[in-house]
């Protein structure tokens, strides 16, 4: 819950950024960068795991055609 509310007090300091007193503009800065980061390491994470189901689809595939091959 603590999170929703820091992401609130940051859009509305973002929103009137000109008047938030520095201290305002350090904490949005700390949570926006710590924000990216997590969602930076959510996409590595699936990216890999999108790369891993793709090679296993491929795999499967591959065998399912050889086996339904008309001969």
């Amino acid at each position: 819950m603590e999170n929703k509310e820091n992401a609130e007090k940051v859009v509305k300091i973002v929103r009137d950024y000109k008047n938030e007193p520095n201290k305002n503009l350090t904490f949005a800065m700390d949570f926006i960068m710590s924000d990216f980061e997590n969602t930076k390491e959510n996409i590595i994470k699936l990216t890999k795991h999108l790369d891993k189901l793709e090679n296993t689809y491929n795999t499967l595939l591959s065998e399912y055609k050889k086996r339904t091959e008309t001969k």
